[in-house]
């Protein structure tokens, strides 16, 4: 067992608080259910720690709790306008490369982030970059120059 997290007298310490992020905690209503999913999984395994006795599940259910607990609290639900003409926070926007590859983001908040899955954060360089542009505007992307070709304004839904 890794002594990191444990005293000396044999119990187990409070882990450190995962860091919060200094941004605004923007969300999209899917991102805030998954928040709320986040905080009911978290009590979940807190009181089944707790019943078990197990000090250790105890302190990491804790720290979770204390995460996304917090991140709930301080979250601020953001519906892209029902028309755009200019890309924000919760939008899809495709973009097209000069071969004619086309990859779309969606602008999400941090917690809900996954690129591999086309969802950026408000805060990277990429949702940056895009923010305030629309369709046929042309944006700098680390593979070249990419024009933007399409924007989906409708909110993504938990099931997307």
């Amino acid at each position: 067992m890794s002594r990191a997290f444990v005293k000396e007298d044999g119990g187990a310490e409070t882990l450190p608080d995962r860091p919060l992020s200094p941004h605004r905690n923007l969300v999209t209503r899917r991102g805030l259910a998954l928040i709320e999913a986040e905080v009911a999984r978290h009590r979940e395994a807190l009181a089944a720690a707790g019943a078990g006795g197990e000090r250790d599940a105890v302190a990491r259910a804790s720290r979770e709790l204390r995460y996304w607990s917090a991140r709930r609290a301080n979250a601020e639900p953001v519906d892209p306008p029902a028309q755009g003409e200019a890309i924000t926070f919760g939008m899809a926007v495709t973009l097209e490369a000069a071969n004619g590859g086309r990859r779309t983001f969606r602008i999400v908040g941090e917690d809900e982030a996954e690129p591999r899955e086309g969802r950026i954060a408000w805060v990277s360089p990429v949702a940056r970059a895009l923010m305030g542009k629309w369709i046929g505007d042309e944006i700098e992307m680390p593979a070249g120059t990419m024009d933007i070709v399409a924007v989906d304004v409708a909110p993504e839904t938990l099931g997307n």
